[in-house]
C-alpha cells in the first residue's frame, strides 16, 4: 500500500511549544501538523535549534505541548496521565535520542533484553544478538556502556529501541557519531524496519531516503 493507503500510525495537529515566560518566552513550535502512516520512512530536516528534538519529544510524551494534539495508534497522548503515556511509550513507540539513555551497569545485550517484551529468556536473548548482529556489534554484546564508543553506544541504543518491535520509531541525529559506511548500514537497518519511522537528520542525503521529506522551519513543518 502506498502512504495515506495505509493506517494513521502517527498524528500530530496544531502542537505548538515554548520555552520561559514573558518577556524571556521563547516559541519553539508555533502550529506543527504531521500525518505517519504504517511502514512510512518519513525524514525531517531543519537548521541547529529549529525545534526538530523538542518534537520528538513532545511526540514520544516526555514533555507535554502547549497547544495542539499528539495520537499514536488512534490513542490521543494530552488524554493520558504519565503513567498511561510511559505505558503506550513502552508498547508502541521506539525513542533514539541524540545521547545514548543506557544503563550503565548493564552489558549491551542486558540492555537490549531488557528493553524487550518477550516473555521467554531464550527469545529475549535470541532478539538481542540479532539486533546487535545486523547492526555490526555481536562482537561488542558483552560490553558495558563505558566500554564502548560513542558510535557504538549510539548502535546500542538504536537495538534498544527496535528490541520491543514498536509501530513507530523516532530517531533524532542517530548517525551524526558514524563514518559514512557504518551510518548507510545503520540507516538501512532502520528503514528496512517493518514500522513506521520518523527520522531527524542534518544530513540531506540521509534525508532523501525517506519515503516523504519534511522541512521544520519558523514553528511548522513543510512538506519538501
Amino acid at each position: 500500500m502506498h502512504g495515506a493507503d495505509r493506517p494513521v500510525v502517527l498524528e500530530v495537529e496544531g502542537v505548538a511549544k515554548a520555552y520561559g515566560t514573558d518577556p524571556a518566552r521563547t516559541a519553539v513550535l508555533e502550529s506543527v501538523d504531521i500525518v505517519v502512516h504504517d511502514d512510512e520512512k518519513v525524514s525531517l530536516v531543519g537548521a541547529s535549534g529549529s525545534g526538530k528534538s523538542t518534537l520528538l519529544s513532545l511526540i514520544a510524551g516526555l514533555i507535554r505541548p502547549d497547544a495542539g494534539r499528539i495520537s499514536i495508534g488512534g490513542v490521543a497522548m494530552n488524554d493520558l496521565d504519565d503513567r498511561a503515556r510511559a505505558a503506550l511509550r513502552a508498547e508502541q513507540v521506539g525513542v533514539v535520542l541524540q545521547s545514548d539513555n543506557l544503563i550503565p551497569f548493564l552489558t549491551a545485550v542486558e540492555n537490549i533484553e531488557l528493553a524487550t517484551g518477550f516473555t521467554g529468556g531464550k527469545g529475549r536473548r535470541d532478539r538481542a544478538r540479532d539486533l546487535l548482529d545486523v547492526l555490526g556489534l555481536d562482537h561488542r554484546r558483552d560490553h558495558l556502556p563505558r566500554q564502548l564508543s560513542g558510535g557504538e553506544a549510539q548502535r546500542v541504543s538504536i537495538a534498544v529501541a527496535l528490541a520491543n518491535e514498536p509501530t513507530l520509531l523516532l530517531a533524532d541525529e542517530v548517525v551524526g557519531q558514524l563514518d559514512s559506511a557504518t551510518a548507510g548500514r545503520v540507516v538501512d537497518v532502520i528503514f528496512g524496519a517493518q514500522l513506521a519511522v520518523l527520522f531527524v537528520t542534518h544530513d540531506e542525503a540521509l534525508a532523501a531516503r525517506g519515503e516523504r521529506q519534511l522541512r521544520l522551519a519558523d514553528g511548522s513543518v513543510v512538506e519538501q
